[in-house]
Formats: structure tokens, sequence, C-alpha cells
């Protein structure tokens, strides 16, 4: 400043008008500020130590009037010394969802760091050394708007085997010579809920007063915080001691084993024996094995186990499906005979067809006496016909042998043969007159 002027102070503010801020004056304990030149009246050199990024502003010099009863005025100010802080970014903290979830499901992770100027930031994130595409990048100004804060997103699809999966933020700013990272260890996130199953030893059924040990597998869960807990009817059973070592796997999972010895009474029949595991403080998982006890026989025998009833069961099905199927067969036998008899007194004619004649056929048929006999051996019906009592050249018969001779005339029985070969019988003269046990059918055969 030069020298003379008006008698007043002279201070440095930051900012100016209502929000400004005095950053230095000839009185009073300003600790990071100082003079340059302490004892100069025109000097007001000032240095800033431990800056900071709230140090960043418009630094005023400017000279007071003093004024008697009142407050010192403005005499002069400069037009201000504008300073910027480049500031590091603080180091970036990744944080995840506030409970645990299981594997499949995604989830998202935050990166934040704050603090840093200039503006412009680049961040990357890698799951195992493999970088993975981030959501999104939020950038926002500080308190002082001197110094910005960021926030980076990126989501995350859980797997089993991620329990030492590493997921790492790396944060890269003008103002570093190195990026800054943090490392997320995933398995602070993930929970893999256990496979519960309850073993008995021996397998039911067991004989009476045998004791009986109920196993309980609780494996591949993680983390490994889980109780244990047996019931007998849904009234819990005070154990103790009844479980293994807390056992990790190389997949980073855990296994443990719960046991309960049991003596096989006879009251004990039928009760349900439940393993109750609770995991990580989720609804519990409750698994159920029943008590068999052999019965006894009046003998004093036991009865044979479930299995042979089984197989007597099957035997008895079998034996059953044979029987039934064999009374089918039956049935269907007599229904064919009954359909068939019914036939028989239905239609006592049969027409059967002799096939065309060679020429020596024909030749024989001009003999009278070369007749030819068909035996048919069918119930005989009464019939009224009128009796063929003429017989000619062009005539064969059929002998139909019968119980008892017919009675009158009119009890005669015909037959119309047809499709059927007659066998020819040995030559004989035709009966005259009718036997006695005999039938007669006129058998018409058309001549060529």
């Amino acid at each position: 400043m030069s020298g003379g002027g008006p008698i007043g102070p002279v201070k440095w503010l930051k900012g100016w008008g209502s929000g400004n801020e005095t950053v230095y004056e000839q009185t009073g304990s300003f600790p990071r500020v100082t003079r340059a030149e302490s004892e100069s009246g025109t000097d007001f050199t000032i240095r800033i130590s431990d800056v900071q990024p709230e140090d960043a502003g418009t630094y005023y010099c400017v000279k007071f009037r003093k004024l008697l009863g009142s407050a010192d005025e403005v005499s002069r100010r400069g037009k201000g010394t504008v300073v910027s802080v480049d500031a590091q970014p603080t180091t970036p903290v990744v944080s995840g969802p506030d409970h645990r979830v299981g594997p499949g499901q995604s989830v998202p992770f935050n990166c934040t760091a704050g603090g840093f100027f200039p503006k412009n930031i680049s961040v990357k994130w890698f799951r195992n050394k493999v970088q993975i595409a981030a959501e999104m990048l939020e950038i926002t100004s500080g308190q002082t708007n001197s110094s910005y804060n960021m926030r980076s997103t990126v989501s995350v699809k859980l797997r089993e085997e991620d329990i030492h999966s590493r997921l790492v933020c790396e944060v890269q700013h003008s103002t570093l010579k190195t990026p800054l990272s943090t490392v997320y260890q995933l398995g602070k996130t993930l929970r893999v809920s256990p496979s519960v199953r309850v073993v008995p030893d021996p397998l039911s059924p067991v004989e009476v007063n045998k004791t009986l040990i109920f196993t309980c597998h609780v494996e591949r869960f993680y983390p490994g915080n889980v109780t244990v807990t047996w019931l007998e009817n849904g009234s819990e059973i005070k154990v103790e001691n009844n479980m293994s070592r807390l056992e990790n796997t190389s997949q980073g999972l855990f296994r443990l084993r719960s046991l309960v010895e049991v003596q096989a009474t006879e009251e004990r029949n039928g009760s349900v024996f439940t393993c109750r595991v609770v995991h990580d403080a989720q609804d519990p998982i409750n698994r159920v094995a029943t008590l068999r006890i052999a019965a006894l026989s009046r003998d004093g025998l036991d009865d044979p186990p479930e299995k042979d009833n089984g197989s007597l069961i099957i035997i008895y099905i079998v034996v059953g499906v044979v029987c039934t199927v064999l009374a089918l067969l039956v049935v269907a036998i007599l229904y064919l005979i009954r359909v068939k008899q019914s036939k028989g007194k239905s239609s006592p004619s049969a027409r059967l067809h002799e096939p065309e004649k060679s020429s020596e056929a024909t030749t024989q048929e001009s003999d009278p006496n070369n007749l030819t006999y068909a035996d048919l051996n069918f119930d005989r019906e009464r019939k009224t016909i009128r009796r063929m009592v003429e017989m000619s050249q062009q005539s064969e018969y059929a002998c139909i042998q019968t119980s008892r001779a017919p009675t009158g005339d009119d009890n005669l029985t015909y037959a119309d043969l047809d499709m059927v070969h007659l066998s020819k019988a040995p030559r004989r003269p035709a009966p005259h007159p009718e036997e006695a046990s005999s039938e007669y059918a006129s058998v018409q055969i058309p001549r060529k």
C-alpha cells in the first residue's frame, strides 16, 4: 500500500459482501496465517500454511477508515486474488447392502470419495481382477463449493463361489500419482443356506429296547453361525455335546453333524424326531425322521421288516392279476361256446357250395348210384319242409345221423350245403325205403 492515507486498520478478507470471512488483521490470533513483513507499514503480504480445500476462494486486501463512535468503513480494496487448491480425493469407501443375500441375486455396491479438486475424476470397478462396468457416476459440490464429492454404483450378481471373491473400487485423479483403491470382500454380503438331512442308524424298524442314533447332517452353508436343536413329537430334547466341530471345505463353505441317541421303547413307536436348524438368524429348517419298532408276535418273535411285507404285497398283487386274467379267459371261452351253440340251434341249415366239377365228375354224376354223403353232426331241430320225393340223376344225398328215427314225414332236417367239398363215399344203392336212422338232404348241384 502507498504511505499515508486515512487512519484505520488493514485486513485480508475471503469473499466479499455479507458472506465474507476475515482471514487476517493486525490484531487477533490467526494460527495458519502469518505476515511476510510483520513490521512493515506498507507491505501486508500474508502466507497461509497447511492449505485445505476450503481455503480456496477470492481474497481481498482492504484499507479501513476508523470512525469515532461507529464501525470502521471501507476506504479502499484491491481487485481480489483468486486462490484455488488442488485437492486429492479421500480414500474411496465401498459399501454393500445392510443384509446378506443368497446366490443368484443382484446386489448394488457404492464407492464414495470426496474433497477433491478439480472436478474431473474417473472410477473403475474390478471383480477378481476382471473389470466390470459401473452403472452410475455422480459428482456433487462440497459444502464450500471449493471441492467435489463423487459416488459410483455397480451391480453384482452373487455366486456361491464368491465367498473368497474381491470387489475393488479404483479412483484416478489429476492430483494422484497412483490410483487409490479399496477392496471389498463379497463374502461379507453372501449367504448360502444349508442342506439338512436326518439319517437313522440302524434303519427302521428296529428291535424293542435297542439304541437308535439319529444323525442330522448340516452341509454347505455360509457363514458359520448356526444352531441345531432336536425335538421329539414337537417338544425340545435337551442334548449336551451333540454337535461335531465346525468344518470348513475348500470352497469356504461349512458343515457339521448333530446326533441324538434314543432308546427304542414300545411307547416311542411312531415318534417323530425333528432336527431344527437356524442359520444366520433366518427361518428354521426342519427335517424329520420317524421311529419304527418291529412289533412282537404272540410267540415273542419279531415281525418281518417292512420291506418283507412290501414283497408279500407285491406277490399278492401278481397272484390277483393272474387269477383275474384266467377268469377272463374262462368267461371268454364259455361265451364263445355259448355263441356257437346258439348259432347251431337257430340255423340248422348249412349252405355248402360245391366247387365246379371237372368233366370226370360230370360223368360220374350221370350215374344214379354215384351218391355223395355228408355226415353232419349238429343238433337236429324240428323243421317242416316238403319232402323231396322225386329223386333224379341230378340229386345227391347227405346222410344226417340222428340218435333216433324220425316219427313223422314232417320231422325232417334239411341242409342247404354251400362252399363245402362233399367227400365222395363208396358207391351204394340209393336207400329205398328210407333208413330208420337217417334223414336226407337234397343237394342240388348245377351242371356245366
